[in-house]
């Protein structure tokens, strides 16, 4: 699938690191390191705009190395761009850590997936269809 890009910063296009990957990193592009104290959070811009197909969505997803040797992730842990979002993508992480974490202009802070959705359409009942696990909650099944 083609999707329209604009790159404002200084970085590589976002691609795909192997023929198996599903995400492509975005990179930080930020005049000055910003340092994250302890359970402190910002937006980390990266200079990219894109133009997303609509049926489709781009998911924001943590970096597994970033968030299991350092425990930066995203504040929402996986964001949604909707496809009529035009404006700069804009990572909203967190550092989860007892230590303070430098992220540089050239980082990569984060993965996004394009993925596809449908729309539904809600038909008001009085009863739902039964299962076998039907109205059992978190831990039901045994977990």
């Amino acid at each position: 699938m083609k999707v329209k890009i604009i790159n404002k910063s200084n970085n590589p296009l976002p691609s795909y690191s192997t023929i198996g990957s599903s995400g492509m990193d975005l990179r930080a592009f930020i005049d000055d390191d910003i340092t994250l104290k302890p359970l402190e959070r910002t937006l980390i811009p990266t200079g990219i705009y894109i133009s997303i197909p609509e049926g489709y969505e781009v998911q924001i997803r943590p970096r597994s190395g970033l968030s299991i040797k350092h425990a930066i992730t995203l504040i929402n842990c996986v964001g949604t761009i909707d496809s009529d979002y035009r404006g700069e993508l804009k990572i909203p992480v967190v550092n989860l850590s007892n230590e303070s974490y430098t992220i540089s202009s050239g980082d990569r802070i984060c993965q996004m997936v394009l993925q596809k959705y449908e729309k539904i359409e809600f038909i008001e009942v009085e009863i739902l269809d039964e299962t076998d696990r039907s109205d059992g909650g978190f831990g039901h099944t045994g977990y």
